[in-house]
C-alpha cells in the first residue's frame, strides 16, 4: 500500500534536516525505481542518514516499486516544508523563576526582549501590575523611534477606580510619555471589583506573549511564572483583534488617557 510509503515520507519529514531532504531529493529525479544503486547514492549524499536512507528505500521497494524517484523526491520535499511551517508556528514554553531539566524552555525576560525587538507596525502591550522594568521601558522607547505604534493597557491603583494597591502601572512607563497610548478600564466602565487582569505582549499581530507573569521584575525573573509565545498569526490576530475592539471609541470599555504633557 502506497499509504504505508506516504507515512514514512511523513516521519523522515519530520526527522531529518530540511537540507539532508534537499539533498535526497537531488538523487532522485534522476532514479527510475529503489534500486541499490539509488540506496547508495542517498547514503552518498547524506551518510549520517543512512538508516533513515534504507528505511525509506525499504519502504518504497515494498508499497510502491512503480513510483519514480522523482516523484518521491517532490514528496519528501513537500512534507518536509509543511513541517518546517508547522514548526515555525508551535508554540514555546517561557518560565520565570526556577527551571528543571525536564522539559526545554526559555525564560520570560529574554521572551519579552525578542518580541520588543521583533515589533515593526505594532506592539500591544496588557498587564496588570507594572513596576521595576527600566530595561523593558526603554526597549518600548526605542521601538516608538523606529516608528511602531505602541498602546499599552494597564491596571489603575484603587484611588483611580482600578484594583491596584498602589501606584498605577502607567507610572512605570513614564518615558514613554508622548511615545505610546496609554488605556485604562475606568470605574464608569467596569463592574465593581472587577480587574484588568490579562497579561499580554503581541507585535505586529504574529508573535504574542500570553501567560502569568506582569510586567514586574519579581515576575520576569523571580517568581514561578509560566507563559507561552504564540507565532500563529491567525491566533494572534484574534487575540489582537478582540483586545482592540474593547478600544473602539464610544464603543467598548477601555479609554485612552489623556496626553498631560
Amino acid at each position: 500500500m502506497t499509504g504505508d510509503l506516504g507515512e514514512t515520507i511523513a516521519v523522515l519529514a519530520g526527522e531529518l534536516p530540511f537540507s539532508h531532504i534537499v539533498a535526497w531529493a537531488g538523487v532522485l529525479r534522476s532514479a527510475e525505481g529503489p534500486g541499490d544503486d539509488v540506496l547508495t547514492r542517498l547514503i552518498e549524499a547524506r551518510p549520517a542518514a543512512a538508516p533513515h536512507a534504507v528505511r525509506f528505500v525499504d519502504a518504497w521497494r515494498k508499497h510502491a516499486p512503480a513510483l519514480p524517484g522523482a516523484g518521491l523526491g517532490l514528496a519528501l520535499e513537500a512534507a518536509a516544508r509543511v513541517h518546517l511551517a508547522e514548526e515555525a508556528r508551535r508554540p514555546s514554553i517561557v518560565v520565570s523563576g526556577p527551571t528543571s531539566d525536564a522539559v526545554a524552555v526559555r525564560l520570560t525576560v529574554s521572551a519579552v526582549t525578542e518580541i520588543l525587538r521583533a515589533a515593526r507596525e505594532s506592539l500591544l502591550v496588557v498587564s496588570f501590575a507594572a513596576h521595576g522594568v527600566d530595561e523593558i521601558a526603554q526597549e518600548l522607547a526605542a521601538a516608538a523611534e523606529r516608528g511602531v505604534q505602541i498602546d499599552l493597557v494597564l491596571e489603575t491603583g484603587v484611588e483611580e477606580g482600578g484594583t491596584l494597591r498602589g501606584r498605577s502601572s502607567a507610572a512605570a512607563f513614564r518615558l514613554l510619555t508622548g511615545k505610546a497610548t496609554f488605556w485604562t478600564w475606568p470605574p464608569h466602565n467596569r463592574p465593581a471589583g472587577a480587574a484588568l487582569h490579562a497579561k499580554l505582549l503581541a507585535a505586529d499581530e504574529q508573535i504574542a506573549l500570553l501567560g502569568s507573569a506582569n510586567l514586574t521584575a519579581r515576575a520576569l525573573l523571580t517568581n514561578i511564572e509560566i507563559g507561552v509565545i504564540l507565532r500563529d498569526p491567525d491566533t494572534v490576530g484574534r487575540i489582537v483583534t478582540h483586545l482592540r475592539a474593547l478600544m473602539r471609541p464610544g464603543i467598548g470599555p477601555l479609554e485612552p488617557v489623556p496626553d498631560r504633557r
